[in-house]
């Protein structure tokens, strides 16, 4: 007769559902991956996928019941993790996302929105733009993939009985990332830079005109120029958009490697 004793079950339980929790949390937060479009189940189901394949390869895991207080510290360490690991990500589009807005702004166009499923919001239709743009060469540059490896790598520098949360020597991983945010700005204002400056000397040649020849009616002319010019410019800058976003996303999946080389022991 076949039996199963509980440590037996507490084994296939905890050998299973602490790497899905940290597969599941970057299914939620990483950029792709989360996207409305794609159904709950589905998320699930992949996640649930990935750790059935995963999950023999790892490490042994620790000595404690899933339901206990160590196992649900466990379980909210995996969470972090994975979500930390997929916020990372996210930073990159941050950073193109900005890039739309300082072009929108200065093209006149900040008023004009669009719903982002990804954001659940309103984001400025050139962010929108530039964002679709970046989906879909982070889907062409393997990125989805190249992200969950560097996840099931982070199961050996960040084994799952590491405590992130409330051990001061593993923190130097949050200030990692931290640090990295900053980069937004800087990232989208130089992807933004060529159409800004570009959009500044036409509105600065628009208002040495207005000074010459005040009877044209600047403020007639002068937005319908700018949004020619700078939808000009964003179309003169697509070809090269893709070698700046594949170097955005190596930074990105760089930064993975050091939060979790720092979070690790």
């Amino acid at each position: 007769m076949f039996s199963v004793t509980y440590a037996q079950l507490n084994g296939w339980l905890t050998a299973f559902l602490w790497p899905f929790v940290r597969i599941l949390a970057l299914m939620a937060t990483a950029p792709v991956l989360n996207h409305m479009a794609l159904p709950t189940r589905v998320k699930i189901a992949l996640a649930a996928f990935i750790t059935l394949i995963v999950a023999p390869t790892l490490p042994a895991m620790p000595d404690a019941t899933v339901f206990s207080a160590t196992g649900v510290w466990i379980i909210v360490n995996q969470f972090l993790i994975g979500a930390a690991i997929g916020m990372t990500m996210q930073i990159a589009f941050a950073a193109v996302d900005a890039a739309g807005e300082f072009i929108g702004q200065q093209m006149g166009l900040g008023f004009a929105m669009l719903y982002d499923p990804r954001a659940g919001g309103n984001a400025v239709v050139v962010s929108r733009y530039l964002n679709t743009l970046a989906m879909l060469a982070f889907l062409v540059f393997d990125g989805h993939l190249q992200l969950i490896a560097a996840l099931i790598t982070t199961f050996q520098s960040v084994p799952v009985d590491v405590n992130v949360v409330a051990s001061a020597s593993h923190a130097q991983g949050w200030r990692v990332m931290v640090g990295y945010g900053a980069s937004i700005f800087s990232t989208g204002l130089l992807l933004s830079l060529p159409v800004v400056a570009a959009l500044l000397i036409a509105n600065l040649a628009l208002g040495i005109l207005n000074r010459a020849a005040p009877q044209i009616g600047i403020f007639q002319v002068g937005f319908p120029v700018t949004m020619l010019v700078g939808l000009l410019l964003l179309q003169l800058m697509v070809p090269n958009l893709m070698p700046f976003f594949q170097r955005i996303f190596e930074a990105g999946l760089g930064q993975v490697g050091r939060i979790a080389g720092s979070m690790g022991p």
